[in-house]
């Protein structure tokens, strides 16, 4: 870090800069900014850093973000326990949960099927999902993947370990290969709900 800071802003700058999508102007222009902010509000963000790392945790169920044993999707009793939407992390869960389409419980796998990251299925939640597709009231399970090749993979793996469970599904893409759920609009994601499609074996 150059030495026009002092010390104590170029460590500020350099922990900002480990956040994904911050880059150095970016940092600086958060520190600077920061720095400007009353100290009460500042001792109230980073207790809330603290807070949310040592109470959140995930769903005994569906492994979403969750500060309670079981996240609220998987207590609601208005949620349609008929459908289980399968996807890869809890970023997911939160951009398909604002297209308000979607009424079912979910499934976080935890991440992707990657042999050069040496992530294998042994890492993520499958033994839990196949016990929760193998119960009777589950009619449809949704694979909510991204398109990537470690999504593809996964994708194929993952459906057809549930297909002697019930009807497996894949959302339709309006989006790129490579592309992911996250950045995606409302719309888009709603009609990739909407023109979901039973996966092909052959």
């Amino acid at each position: 870090m150059s030495t026009v800071y002092t010390r104590p802003l170029a460590r500020l700058i350099e922990h900002l800069q480990r956040l994904p999508g911050i880059g150095p102007k970016t940092a600086q222009r958060l520190a600077l900014h920061l720095l400007k902010r009353p100290e009460a509000e500042i001792q109230a963000l980073a207790q809330a850093l603290v807070d949310a790392k040592q109470q959140v945790g995930v769903c005994s169920v569906c492994f979403h973000l969750s500060a309670d044993p079981t996240c609220d999707i998987c207590r609601a009793p208005q949620r349609d326990d008929s459908t289980l939407c399968v996807v890869a992390d809890s970023r997911d869960v939160i951009a398909i949960e604002k297209t308000r389409e979607y009424r079912g419980k979910y499934h976080v796998l935890g991440g992707l099927i990657s042999p050069m990251e040496g992530i294998t299925p042994d890492h993520l939640h499958l033994h839990p999902l196949i016990q929760r597709a193998s119960q009777p009231q589950i009619t449809e399970i949704i694979l909510a993947i991204n398109p990537s090749i470690e999504g593809e993979t996964t994708t194929l793996y993952v459906g057809q370990l549930l297909k002697p469970f019930a009807k497996v599904t894949r959302i339709a893409f309006g989006l790129p290969v490579g592309g992911d759920l996250e950045y995606a609009d409302e719309i888009t994601l709603a009609r990739a709900l909407e023109g979901r499609r039973e996966l092909d074996w052959r």
